[in-house]
């Protein structure tokens, strides 16, 4: 059986969010999305202004947002016909960002249970050091796709 949302995705490898993403908050991160398959997405997000904390580097909470998105879309991408939605989000931070940094974000199933799916997801920047780390699981919700 095709599954037509990875194909979607494989069709938009090299387009921002902004031009092809549901999501709002997606669109407002405005990640490129560089590769796709299946379990797994990497997209390539550029730190701005707007995306710092008083210290002039990444917020964290935009790191979460980073991370959670690419999860979400990886989860998406599986094909399933409900919606998953984030039950929880253990984070890492372990190196800043600031303005102008590329910062990429790399997805990985490790358990796609029919209820719950169970994720690990990277942030590396340019240098490919580990800015951010984290785990999840998602829920089935009785959203239809």
């Amino acid at each position: 059986m095709t599954n037509q949302v990875l194909e979607y995705f494989q069709s938009n490898i090299g387009k921002h969010a902004a031009e092809m993403s549901p999501s709002p908050l997606g669109r407002w991160l405005n990640g490129k999305l560089i590769a796709v398959e299946e379990g797994s997405l990497t997209v390539e997000f550029i730190v701005r202004e707007e995306m710092t904390n008083p210290g002039k580097i990444l917020h964290g909470g935009i790191t979460a947002s980073m991370l959670d998105d690419v999860m979400g879309m990886t989860v998406f991408s599986l094909g399933r016909e409900s919606f998953y939605s984030t039950i929880n989000l253990t984070i890492d931070y372990l190196l800043p960002a600031k303005v102008g940094d590329i910062i990429y974000v790399k997805s990985k199933v490790i358990r796609p249970g029919k209820t719950v799916i169970n994720m690990e997801c990277e942030a590396r920047n340019s240098e490919h050091k580990i800015i951010a780390k984290c785990t999840s699981n998602l829920v089935v919700t009785g959203i239809k796709m």
